[in-house]
């Protein structure tokens, strides 16, 4: 059975380029909000979270934190494109696992992606 990836971005173009590069290897559920992202976990299987961490609205620190209320097991590797290291060090604290700088080598997501699922 295929591990389920929500991806969340308010980019629909990273949105689709992540479907395509995981997409193969996992079900990949998409939201283009924290707002929906909250939803989504809520009523579906989710087994890991790629969040961006600058998005209108709800940041991706914000949607992590309240994540965490509820889905705390959960890993997250938040994407960034920012390369402020204090939001990555902000998310590290919060207890993402990994983090991924936009834009990102295909390869080099895919590789993120299954080591974080081996370490669970």
């Amino acid at each position: 059975m295929k591990k389920h990836i929500l991806v969340v971005d308010d980019d629909n173009m990273n949105l689709a380029r992540t479907r395509i590069i995981l997409g193969k290897e996992y079900d990949v559920l998409l939201a283009d909000s924290g707002v929906q992202a909250l939803m989504k976990m809520r009523n579906e299987k989710v087994d890991m979270v790629l969040l961006d961490i600058d998005m209108p609205g709800m940041n991706g620190i914000e949607t992590f934190e309240r994540m965490k209320e509820f889905a705390s097991d959960v890993p997250v590797i938040f994407l960034t494109a920012s390369g402020l290291e204090e939001d990555v060090q902000s998310a590290i604290k919060l207890g993402a696992v990994n983090y991924l700088k936009k834009p990102y080598r295909p390869e080099e997501l895919i590789k993120r992606v299954a080591q974080e699922f081996e370490n669970v």
